[in-house]
């Protein structure tokens, strides 16, 4: 496969479920933009993106969801070969695009085939009136309106038969805001950061949870203590059982308690799994900010295993931890304050320093496409992506066994 980055990056419905997610790619075109030009390198990037959604499989990347893609001015008018995804594929028309009658009919053309057609970030004027009536969703980057500007833009929106996606929602009052002013999606971290509200105390289930958590980071823990917490809740040992016994560890014979899995496994493997399932049990918060937190953990361990397998397990619990404080809507140095962590643990959850914290940053950096910031050590573009295309599989029958228990 070409060197070539390929993120997602998750839409939300009202209810802060997934609906969709919007794919995002950089290729060795784009650092070539100076030589051979803008217009060429977008193309060959889609070209690139294409060919690698085909070898993977779209389906390893967004699953039933509906996958939003931008494709450049060729595509859209027919010169360039779409895959055949009418029911998953959202096409996505750029702002910059200029609209002539020639890409209207092709837009149209899309519609009618049953492509679901998306205007990326809108801002209302009379020219695109054509593509709106097309046009099934209208995506709004909020950052460039003010307050007024995004009522007045919804307003006038209103009258047409779209649905209404809020892109680069940051916070939970943003998301609050366009929730008001009518929009059907969101897309942005809003649901990675604490919403913190002062002198109320966590609620009596996640301090529970944290206390447990505290627990298995003691680095000193033995079998037979760790063995005891696991086995004090009840079913936080029959889902770690089921699991350890499913199709995806493929054991050659049975485990049938605590101990056996411990020994089995190993202490580090049985508490990482332990810290998942109890994250699991807050169920008042986003699914997709476990997902997350799952992304963030295979994938930093998956980094850190090429520079020092003995370290792969702290890799992991940097990654499933970076989301804790959502999680538990209190500041990363409270809870962190509350969990025997070492020092290196430490200095990557609240610094994002050193070798682990450098693995974060890097699978920060990915989910956000941010992708002058996707480096960790000497690791090539290749392996980084690797890393990522096996964490989305891994959490998605993660997720999968979560789900059913």
């Amino acid at each position: 496969m070409e060197n070539i980055f390929i993120g997602r990056q998750a839409i939300y419905d009202k209810q802060l479920n997934v609906f969709a997610y919007e794919l995002l790619s950089r290729s060795n075109a784009e650092h070539n933009e100076a030589f051979i030009g803008e217009h060429n390198a977008n193309h060959a990037t889609t070209i690139v993106m294409l060919n690698a959604l085909t070898e993977i499989g779209l389906q390893q990347l967004v699953g039933n969801h509906p996958a939003f893609i931008n494709l450049p001015y060729d595509f859209l008018i027919g010169k360039c070969k779409i895959p055949d995804l009418h029911t998953q594929l959202v096409i996505e028309v750029l702002e910059d695009i200029e609209v002539t009658d020639e890409l209207i009919n092709a837009v149209k053309k899309l519609s009618d085939s049953g492509y679901m057609i998306a205007l990326d970030d809108f801002i209302y004027n009379e020219k695109t009136l054509p593509l709106v009536e097309i046009a099934d969703i209208i995506k709004i980057d909020i950052l460039q309106l003010d307050v007024q500007g995004l009522r007045d833009n919804v307003e006038k929106l209103h009258g047409y038969d779209v649905r209404l996606l809020a892109e680069k929602v940051e916070t939970q009052e943003e998301y609050e805001l366009c929730k008001e002013l009518g929009f059907d999606y969101f897309q942005g971290y809003f649901f990675c950061k604490p919403k913190i509200v002062e002198s109320q105390r966590a609620p009596a289930n996640r301090m529970t949870i944290v206390n447990i958590l505290a627990q298995l980071q003691d680095p000193d823990v033995q079998i037979e203590k760790l063995e005891e917490l696991i086995s004090q809740d009840l079913a936080l040992s029959y889902r770690l059982l089921k699991y350890i016994n499913s199709a995806a560890f493929a054991l050659q014979r049975e485990i049938d308690s605590v101990h056996h899995a411990i020994v089995m496994l190993g202490l580090n493997t049985i508490r990482n799994l332990a810290n998942l399932m109890l994250l699991s049990k807050i169920d008042d918060k986003p699914h997709d900010l476990l997902v997350l937190a799952i992304i963030r953990a295979r994938m930093c361990e998956e980094l850190g295993s090429n520079i020092d397998i003995k370290m792969k397990d702290i890799f992991f619990t940097a990654g499933l931890f970076s989301v804790i404080d959502a999680l538990m809507e209190n500041s990363m140095e409270e809870i962190v304050s509350q969990l025997p962590l070492s020092t290196i643990l430490k200095d990557a959850l609240l610094k994002q320093e050193g070798i682990v914290g450098e693995a974060l940053k890097c699978c920060i950096a990915f989910e956000r496409a941010d992708w002058e910031n996707i480096q960790f050590q000497k690791l090539d573009e290749i392996t980084i992506q690797k890393a990522y295309f096996d964490a989305v599989i891994w959490s998605n029958n993660a997720m999968t066994m979560v789900a059913n228990e």
